[in-house]
């Protein structure tokens, strides 16, 4: 019995995956673990570069990309750790950050879940916290939110100075109880990439676990590198959400969630388009986000499909 299993699933990110293996190895002292990756379907060579140079490393390799959620039940299936750190290719370790998560949990039973402070490059901070979504949280304004009700709502606007129980946690850096997982179940593989995190957070929540954010845990996440910022990677978060949605809420209630969605992308849409009748079309970014706008309402209009993966 180890005292943490590392997930973590890579797929096509042979650069960042050695960076992150590297951190794990420099970080983590005094901590018995053991490190499972499962590839989706890599043709970067990443493989090939765990076995050359991480020989300890478990691998699943997969012959297609089974998503985020079922490669990590892949890993929970043969995991013999305690507890299980689920770890994204774009997460590098500072110093102690998973021991601060472990002691937590070690010192709070009652705890499934434990998140740390996410870092960017720079070592600004980044949300690390994450507020199931609402009608509330789809129409108003998140910062407006976080500012009027900070005990609700908190996040990297306010420096907290120990531990605060939350609902969610963003998931580059997450430590599972085993027990609590053993409780309520692996992730629903029904999310390819999105919300697989928040809809067991929510199914941890309501079977009486608690999450924590622990601040003194620091992580730098190079946020999106894992993921990318492709059309099919927004549509892939818009078909997550509404999946969320679908299996806790009743239709009239995703119905207006959606209408709010569309008419936020309207908007959106019409002031990138004024932003580019003003700039003539000759400022790039404006003219990539209404072509992205532009793409999110038609997809919208054609009923979500799924995107091609």
């Amino acid at each position: 019995m180890k005292d943490i299993t590392i997930v973590i699933v890579n797929w096509n990110t042979q650069d960042l995956l050695k960076n992150c293996l590297d951190s794990v190895c420099q970080t983590i002292k005094d901590i018995s673990y053991e490190i499972i990756v499962v590839d989706n379907a890599s043709t970067d060579g990443s493989a090939n570069m765990l076995r050359e140079e991480f020989p300890d490393v478990k691998i699943i390799e997969n012959k297609e990309n089974r998503g985020f959620g079922a490669a990590n039940n892949q890993a929970f299936a043969v995991m013999k750790g305690r507890y299980a750190l689920l770890l994204n290719t774009d997460a590098v370790l500072t110093e102690h950050a998973i021991r601060e998560l472990f002691l937590f949990m070690e010192d709070h039973p009652e705890t499934s879940l434990t998140c740390g402070q996410l870092l960017n490059e720079d070592g600004s901070r980044q949300n690390s916290i994450a507020n199931f979504p609402t009608l509330i949280t789809m129409s108003a304004n998140t910062s407006l939110l976080e500012y009027i009700f900070p005990g609700r709502f908190p996040s990297k606007r306010y420096i907290h100075e120990s531990p605060v129980e939350i609902e969610s946690a963003i998931g580059a850096c997450v430590l599972a109880r085993k027990k609590a997982m053993d409780d309520i179940g692996v992730f629903d593989e029904r999310y390819f990439f999105f919300f697989e995190e928040t809809d067991w957070a929510y199914r941890m929540r309501s079977a009486g676990w608690k999450i924590y954010y622990v601040p003194s845990a620091s992580i730098y996440h190079l946020q999106g590198k894992s993921v990318g910022e492709s059309i099919r990677s927004r549509m892939e978060f818009y078909r997550s959400r509404y999946q969320f949605f679908h299996k806790y809420k009743n239709p009239a209630y995703v119905f207006i969630i959606y209408c709010v969605i569309i008419v936020r992308l309207i908007i959106n849409w019409l002031s990138t388009l004024l932003g580019n009748l003003l700039t003539a079309f000759l400022n790039r970014r404006l003219r990539g986000r209404w072509r992205v706008y532009t793409k999110l309402i038609y997809w919208h209009l054609k009923g979500c499909p799924e995107p091609s993966r």
